[in-house]
């Protein structure tokens, strides 16, 4: 049986009439009739009543028609759906976020894509560093990935969509926590909170900078994620110095202080070189076109 067959039946079984449905199909009615009948003659059974002034479903024909009206739209479904994923419109995107992207730039992503890409699901995976999500981008189990620069490995695209400055985290009693304006020299003597993962862009871009300033900081504890380490600085286990959408993340106990001499860190929407993915071709190009490339090298 064919789909040509079902599509030609539910013609006539609107119409009643040969000439009309041949005419909707854009078929000579001598084709269509002989399809009819090879459809009758596949399933053994009459599907009209002929005579010579009209045409009638019989029973069976009646419970075909219902049962073919269900199957083509079924298909008709699925062809659309196909043509949406193909055209990157439809499916499920997995995205890593580094720290605060989740509350300071995850809303307007999501937004966009609601808006322009209203069947496209997203699937989060928060609080991932760097070395993580270019792991998952590289095994597969992430599409995207907003990060922290530089990516690890050469496999990876990345698109600087933001450039966010280095501020000072301390706990409410902290002898600092008064100060508006922090330097980087004033954190020689105290002792730091900084990530566990030693690849971490934040801890590098740390370090960079007070070398700068002339010492090394002094890692008294780790943590696997911002969350966690905000918390400890909030506690009065040591200082932290993170990206400035911290602020994105207010909790009880944390000042956040400014620290102009310590640079800037970017953000970068990141994905696998040669992913034949339309999805993600899609999402990809919607936020490029969000967010305005802040340097010549924003795309690599």
């Amino acid at each position: 049986m064919e789909l040509r067959h079902l599509r030609y039946f539910a013609a006539v079984a609107d119409t009643c009439h040969f000439g009309r449905a041949a005419q909707r199909l854009h078929v000579a009615q001598p084709a269509l009739s002989y399809a009819i009948r090879q459809l009758e003659a596949e399933l053994d059974v009459s599907l009209f009543t002929r005579t010579t002034r009209q045409v009638t479903l019989t029973v069976a024909g009646e419970y075909l028609r219902a049962e073919v009206d269900r199957i083509l739209m079924s298909v008709d479904d699925a062809v659309e759906g196909v043509r949406r994923i193909g055209q990157g419109q439809r499916g499920l995107v997995r995205l890593g976020l580094t720290g605060t992207a989740a509350f300071s730039h995850l809303p307007r992503i999501a937004r966009l894509i609601k808006q322009e890409l209203p069947d496209v699901a997203l699937q989060i995976q928060a609080d991932m560093l760097t070395p993580d999500q270019c792991a998952g981008l590289r095994e597969g189990t992430l599409e995207l990935g907003l990060l922290r620069p530089p990516a690890v490995g050469d496999d990876i695209s990345l698109f600087t969509i933001d450039r966010e400055p280095l501020v000072l985290a301390v706990s409410v009693d902290h002898r600092l926590a008064a100060e508006p304006v922090v330097s980087l020299a004033d954190l020689r003597n105290e002792p730091f909170v900084m990530y566990s993962n030693r690849d971490s862009a934040v801890n590098s871009a740390v370090l960079r900078g007070c070398r700068h300033a002339g010492f090394a900081p002094q890692r008294e504890h780790e943590a696997p994620g911002t969350a966690v380490l905000l918390a400890l600085v909030a506690a009065g286990l040591g200082v932290a110095v993170v990206p400035g959408s911290v602020r994105s993340l207010p909790l009880d106990g944390l000042v956040i202080r400014e620290l102009p001499d310590a640079g800037d860190v970017e953000l970068a929407l990141a994905w696998r070189n040669g992913t034949d993915n339309p999805l993600v071709d899609a999402v990809t190009h919607l936020v490029k076109t969000a967010f305005t490339p802040l340097t010549s090298e924003g795309i690599r």
